[in-house]
């Protein structure tokens, strides 16, 4: 049984100061509704892994995401990410101490 929620620890800063190293956070693996702008999903990316961003626009082609940072691994550079592709979505920041 695959469980409906996950615990992650962030590691690099292209979400910060919002994300930073170290910080968890809980997804939801399972989705009730759509994903919307603005929401900060976590997906798999076939060169990158794990990456962890925040919607910007979603379109026919797929979603849009952003980094917090000026130097992001984003859709500035990977184009739009598949929605199969989405692992989950934030639901709850654990900031480090």
């Amino acid at each position: 049984m695959n469980p409906m929620f996950q615990i992650l620890r962030i590691h690099g800063e292209s979400m910060s100061p919002e994300y930073q190293e170290g910080d968890f956070v809980l997804i939801m693996k399972t989705f009730r509704g759509k994903i919307k702008i603005g929401n900060v999903i976590v997906f798999q990316h076939q060169i990158y892994g794990t990456l962890i961003k925040g919607v910007e626009k979603i379109t026919d082609k797929g979603i849009y995401v952003l980094g917090r940072g000026e130097n992001s691994l984003d859709s500035r550079r990977l184009g739009p990410i598949n929605p199969a592709s989405v692992q989950g979505r934030v639901i709850w920041h654990i900031c480090r101490a």
